[in-house]
Formats: structure tokens, sequence, C-alpha cells
């Protein structure tokens, strides 16, 4: 049998009250009594004497007539202990009584919070956040009766009123927040010097910078808005990559904010063979902002955050902790410290603020910044390159590329993906789909590193790998075909189905025999630090062999340079 329940012992209890109350107030029975009576009577008078004996005895003045006791209601006994039935009965009438109340508390409490969210949304946080607590209270009061979707429902409840106090607290920190928020306009001798810069050798870039800013700050000026972060930083870009979305630095920075592939990924920006989403502009400023964000948390100070973004907010810590006084912790006390690119990018930064809010008093005249792009987006799952499509919809070379700077081979992946088109070509771009060509990527180039040694040009190394000297000048960014240095790495192409032996391959890969074939003659210049026993060894021969094909007497001494002649074995000879 399952336990009672809290309002079944209730029940059994009340009723066990009522039956012991009723036997002890219950008189004894007599013969003459009648056993189911509900009620008993005072005792009668006694009856009156007879006549002669009242007139013999003197009279006697009557006592007090003792005050009648009103009749007792008695309650019948119970004759035994409560049936199941009963207790039931009462439990049943409890639990009514529990649910009404419950679904009462529940809809008031539900009511409240439907009030405090329109006190939010009309500004009145205060008096939202009133009415969440009167909501909560309500909530509170919901009995645990064991109603499992009653407890749910009160839990629900619970979770969005906690959530929505949580929320207002968040939106009035922006708003009391905003002056903590906001960044020192400073113009002082650092700052001062790159307005020069700006006025000098770097106006063109300047100008050119504003002038592309207009694609994409009002999308910038947007997002920052609603995450609550000054409209300044929407300049931030100028400094980092002059509104260029496909910038990229010499630390491998890309994009229009310049994240590093590690940054990127921590914000959600995708890197793969097709898309790499730090330069789209979109998705790169949203997560810039998250970086910023927690930048400012972390550092409490917007120019000691922006130090961080551009070095890195280790860096910055580090220099911080190396203070001899623990609250020196704000850029200008920093400066010395910081790395020089970084104590010219907060004053660049402010220099930009400077000149873009009063441009005549420095003696620009700013041109009118572009028009932000406009497109709409279709989803396509077929691989295809970006110069069809424009053909396909006569569209100006460039402007698919534009609106999708992300993709790294300018051709769409071969799954789905959203495409950026210019307004009204999405229609007829999906009922051309089918018909464009389908692109597929070239295969990968397996690569190599190879070790520079003395003696070796560019043409030598090109012509060991079977491949050209232009190749190798782009795999390795080469300015001149004639500037190779001693140890220097370089990328070369391997063959295909061919993998190196070890990440780095010395030039002479001394533990692969070349032997030349017989009768075969072969030459082979002679590296700084090789022995003849090398290349005996490497070629397959012997150190004889070596010193006869080339009069090489046994104190003769290798020159780097030097030429020798490998002749392969004839039939006859041994090795």
């Amino acid at each position: 049998m399952a336990l009672p329940t809290n309002a079944t012992a209730l029940a059994l209890l009340c009723a066990a009250a009522l039956w012991a109350g009723g036997c002890a107030s219950r008189p004894a029975a007599t013969a003459g009594t009648a056993a189911g009576s509900r009620a008993m009577t005072a005792p009668a008078p006694p009856a009156p004497p007879p006549a002669s004996a009242a007139a013999e005895t003197p009279p006697v003045a009557p006592a007090p007539a003792a005050p009648a006791e009103p009749p007792v209601e008695i309650a019948e006994p119970l004759a035994e202990l409560p049936t199941e039935e009963v207790v039931d009965e009462l439990a049943g009438a409890e639990a009514v009584g529990d649910e009404s109340e419950t679904a009462a508390l529940l809809q008031q409490s539900l009511a409240t919070f439907e009030e405090a969210q329109a006190l939010f949304e009309s500004g009145e946080s205060d008096f939202a956040l009133a009415a969440l607590d009167r909501a909560y209270e309500l909530m509170a009061r919901v009995p645990a009766n064991g109603d499992a979707l009653a407890a749910q429902e009160k839990e629900n409840l619970r979770l969005l009123i906690a959530r929505r106090v949580v929320e207002i607290h968040a939106a009035r920190r922006r708003l009391v927040g905003d002056a903590e928020r906001s960044i020192p306009r400073v113009v002082n001798a650092e700052v001062e010097r790159e307005i020069r810069s700006f006025q000098g050798p770097e106006r063109a870039f300047f100008l050119d910078a504003y002038r592309r800013s207009g694609r994409y700050r009002p999308m910038i000026v947007a997002q920052l808005q609603e995450a609550g972060l000054p409209e300044a930083l929407s300049w931030l870009p100028l400094v980092e990559s002059g509104f260029k979305e496909r910038a990229l630095s010499s630390a491998r920075a890309l994009g229009l904010w310049q994240f590093i592939a590690s940054t990127g990924y921590r914000y959600g920006l995708e890197r793969n063979e097709w898309v790499d989403e730090r330069m789209d502009p979109w998705k790169a400023t949203k997560g810039a902002i998250g970086y910023l964000g927690d930048l400012h948390a972390l550092l409490g100070d917007w120019l000691t955050a922006l130090a961080a973004y551009n070095c890195g907010e280790q860096n910055v810590l580090r220099q911080i902790g190396r203070q001899s006084e623990g609250y020196f912790d704000q850029f200008w006390d920093l400066y010395e410290r910081l790395p020089r690119e970084t104590r010219r990018y907060v004053p660049r930064f402010l220099a930009t603020l400077a000149i873009v809010e009063d441009p005549g008093k420095y003696g620009f005249t700013l041109p009118e910044p572009a028009p932000p792009l406009a497109f709409e987006t279709v989803e396509i799952a077929r691989s295809t390159r970006l110069d069809a499509v424009e053909r396909q919809l006569e569209l100006p070379t460039g402007a698919l590329q534009e609106l999708n700077p992300e993709l790294r081979r300018a051709a769409t992946p071969r799954a789905a993906y959203p495409l950026r088109v210019p307004p009204g070509m999405g229609v007829p771009l999906l009922a051309s789909l089918e018909s464009l060509p389908a692109y597929t990527p070239p295969p990968r180039v397996e690569q190599a590193t190879h070790r520079v040694r003395s003696g070796e040009t560019l043409s030598s190394i090109a012509a060991r790998y079977g491949t050209s000297v232009d190749s190798l000048m782009r795999m390795n960014r080469l300015r001149s075909a004639h500037r190779l240095s001693v140890g220097q790495r370089l990328a070369v192409p391997v063959r295909s189905g061919g993998a190196p032996a070890r990440a780095e391959r010395s030039a002479t890969t001394a533990t692969e025999p070349v032997a030349a074939a017989a009768g075969e003659t072969r030459e082979h210049v002679v590296r700084s630090g090789e022995s003849l026993w090398q290349i005996a060894g490497r070629y397959g021969t012997t150190v004889e062999q070596l010193r006869r094909d080339n009069r090489l007497g046994r104190t003769s001494v290798l020159q780097p340079g030097q030429t020798l002649v490998i002749r392969g074995a004839d039939s006859g000879r041994s090795r």
C-alpha cells in the first residue's frame, strides 16, 4: 500500500481526534438509557412532599434555586477509526482546494510577469523590476502538492522571471555606463605625430580609406549600437585595414578587422578549403565586437583594450604585472613597455577620430563616402565560379567577388551556401543554376622544405625539383630570384604521390641513393661540408672510383662548387 500523502495524514489525524473527543465526553450507559440518543436533558426535580407533612413542619425559608444548566450537546462518538473511503473523501476535498489555489497563484504570477514585460518595453525599468519581484513572490507561494504539471509550470516561471531580471540589468548597464564606455579624445604629442602623418605622406591612404568606409560603416555602427559599444569603434577598420576586406598583414592577420586565424576561431569565424570568414565583413564585424567587448570587460579601459586588440591580451596583462604599482594599468601607463607597432596603433586611432570629427581643423576636406553595399541572399548548393555567374547574369566583372569576399577560390562550395547577389538577381540565378558549369578545384600541390646550401641558385633548385623559377618565386613570395641566403628554407613541390621523408629535406637527401645506371655519366656539384665518402654513398659508388674518374689524389681537398663526374658501373665491374 502506498504511503499516505500529507493531505491523507491530516485527514486521519482529524478523524482520530473527533473519535477520541467523543469517547471522553460520553456518560456511562444505563439500562434505561438509549444507546443511540443524541442528547440528554438535566435530571428532574424531586417530587413535592405530602400535604400532612407540610402542615406539621414549620415553614422554612426556601433555599435559593440552583441555576438550571443548559442542555449539553454531545456529539455521537465514532464507533471505530475512519475508513479509507472517508479519508479519501476528506483528502480529495483538500486537494481540490490546493489545485484551485495553485492555478490562481500561477495565473497571477504570469499576469504580473507580462505586466513587467510591458513596463520594460515602455522604458520603465524600475517599475518592471518591482513587478518582477511581485511575480516571483506569487510564484514562490505555489504549494508543493505533488502535482508534476504545476511544479513544471512553477519552474518555467522561475526561469522566465530570472532571465528578464538579468536582461533588464544588462540593458541598464549599457545605458547608465555609456559615459564610462566612451573613448577619451586625447590629442598629445604621440597623437599629433600620427595626425601629421595622415596630413602628409599618408593623406591619399586616409582619403581612400574614408571613401571605402561608406560600404560597411553603417552596418558596423548598427551592430555596435545593438551591443552597447561606442560608435567611435566603427573607425577602427580604417587603422586596421583601410576598410579593405581582403587586407593581409605580414603577421598573417586578414580582413577588415585583421583577425589572425586562432582569434578568428575563438569568435566563430570559419576557415576551410572554400571560405575564410575573416574576409566576410558582416561576420568579422560580429566577431570583432565580441572580442572588443571581452577585452574591455577584462581590462576596464578602452585604450588599453585597443592595445590588447593589436598585440594580444596576454602581452598587455604581462606588462601590467610588471608595473611597480598595480593600479598603473591604463594604456598611457603601459605605453613605453608595449611593442612599437602598438605604441603607434592607439595614437593612430585617436588621430583618426580627431580628423573625422573635425576635418577642417586639420586641413581636410573629406570625400563623399561610397554607398553601402546592397544585396539579397540566395542559397545555392552547386560549386561554380563567380565569373561564370556574372556572365550568366550580365553583371560587371568582380561584382559577386565584392559581395562575397570570403570565398577563397572565387567559387561557391559544393555544400549549400548563402550567396549574396545584387538586388533582384536571386530568382534569375536560381532559374539558370543548372546551366552553369560545375567547378572542380585543382589538385593540391604537395610541398616539402628545401634548405639552401652554399653555391645553390634558384635555377638549380628549380631544376632539381622539376619546376620553374617563377613557380618557386610564387610559392615563396620572393621578390628577386637572385637573393638567396645559405640556410634559407624554401617551399618546393613534390611529385604526385611522393611525400617527403621528413618535414625538412636537405638539398642532398643523402639517405636516398641515386646510383647512376651502367654506362651513364652524371655530374655532381660539391657543396659546403661534403666529403668523397658522403658523395660515394649517395651515388652508390666507392671513394676509389670517384678518385679515378676525377683524377683526385689521396691528399686532394674538395672545394664548394667543384664539379665531380659520376660514372655508372660497367656490367663486369663490381661495386
